[in-house]
């Protein structure tokens, strides 16, 4: 496998670098919050909306990205969008109010991560290896996608404790620029020709006809309303669970050593699920794991909430967590072949954040309501189930990969 991926390196470490740097930043702005806010003299509420539009425009943008993936290139996209990225963090940083934060934190973040995030990544690791390694190096570039808050994270808090939160943007900004030389050796998998279509794909077709062939394909149906319920429990979690271990009277930290454990048991599950994906059905392990995840928030919030309990769901989750990534990847490049792989994929990351935006506004919505938790964590449970079992009898058959094969395109480039 090594001396198979060893010409694809450049690209591989390229693309690795700048999913690590944009999801590792864009998973850290919350430390901003509270000095921010008391700064700008703006409430939490403001700065959630920033978080959300660029939810949002993350979410509409990745399909239009992925078509101009296919149209102008890999590599002006992604320096384009870590060129947005930069752009986005010093306007956050001379931000005197409202204005700034929503466009630099919301719109300006939100456009770049449609250029640099996983399912663009994705897409470039998947063009850049043979079918035989396809789903392996996928989870290990989802992996790499979990590193960047450990190193963002912490020199954020220092800097923004020791000398204000705007120096601890500035160093997110430094670190941004390093997206951009990352993009240019990335984008070398433009100089590698399409593989011969394989049987049911999509070949040299227009993005109308794409577009039209992915939207009645039963499976991927299937595959992107089940990523809504997917982003659905996992933003619940992520936004609320902090809250919910409050009310339960829970000592604050273990809310921070829950989303450590998730992020420690992610790079796991990752780098398992790229694997098995080369194995079995990417539909079916998808099915396996929606269903796996309802049954465990199930058992977690049905129970009284322990430090311990705490934990090992918090890694269970983890485990599950963005292994749907390379899965997701695979499975679209499988059915429709790589020209159009980046905005098909960039379909179901709608649904995603579709998703993501109800369980974060949702699950507050109804706690407002009802005082509780309760009706919310049983729909996210319910609704995983009923995702995870048509998934499961939508999955389409694994098609046997090709032989690996060394891309003279790729070795001379």
């Amino acid at each position: 496998m090594i001396r198979t991926l060893l010409p694809a390196l450049p690209i591989l470490l390229g693309v690795a670098t700048v999913l690590t740097i944009s999801m590792g930043l864009r998973q850290s702005l919350g430390l901003f919050l509270p000095p921010l806010t008391r700064d700008l003299s703006i409430a939490v509420a403001d700065f959630t909306v920033a978080i959300a539009i660029q939810n949002l425009a993350w979410g509409f943008l990745q399909p239009i990205a992925g078509a101009l993936a296919t149209r102008l290139g890999f590599r002006p996209l992604m320096m384009a969008g870590a060129i947005l990225y930069v752009g986005g963090l010093a306007m956050l940083a001379t931000a005197q109010g409202l204005f700034g934060v929503v466009v630099g934190a919301g719109l300006m973040i939100g456009l770049s991560l449609a250029c640099t995030g996983s399912a663009i990544a994705l897409a470039v690791a998947s063009r850049a290896v043979p079918a035989s390694v396809r789903s392996t190096v996928l989870g290990m570039v989802t992996a790499a996608g979990s590193l960047g808050s450990v190193l963002a994270a912490p020199m954020g808090q220092l800097l923004s404790d020791g000398y204000g939160w705007r120096v601890g943007v500035v160093s997110f900004l430094v670190l941004a620029l390093g997206m951009v030389p990352a993009a240019w050796f990335a984008g070398r998998v433009d100089r590698i020709p399409l593989p011969p279509r394989a049987a049911g794909t999509l070949g040299e077709t227009s993005m109308k006809a794409a577009l039209a062939t992915a939207m009645s394909n039963n499976s991927f149906l299937i595959m992107a309303a089940a990523y809504f319920v997917c982003g659905m429990q996992l933003v619940f979690l992520t936004t609320h669970l902090p809250a919910y271990l409050a009310l339960c009277g829970m000592d604050p930290m273990l809310s921070a050593q829950a989303l450590t454990a998730i992020a420690v048991f992610n790079v796991a599950g990752s780098l398992f699920f790229g694997w098995a994906g080369s194995r079995w059905s990417q539909q079916t392990l998808l099915g396996a794991i929606y269903t796996s995840r309802s049954i465990i928030l199930a058992f977690y919030f049905i129970l009284p909430p322990t430090p311990l309990g705490t934990l090992v769901f918090a890694s269970l989750m983890g485990f599950l967590w963005m292994g749907v990534g390379p899965l997701m990847a695979g499975a679209v490049a499988a059915m429709f072949g790589l020209r159009w792989q980046a905005m098909i994929q960039g379909l179901a990351f709608m649904s995603h954040q579709l998703g993501s935006f109800v369980g974060a506004f949702g699950g507050g919505v109804i706690f407002d309501a009802l005082g509780s938790y309760d009706l919310a964590w049983k729909l996210g449970v319910g609704l995983g189930l009923v995702a995870g079992i048509l998934q499961l009898i939508f999955a389409a058959p694994r098609r046997p990969p090709p032989p690996p094969r060394l891309d003279p395109a790729l070795s001379a480039g």
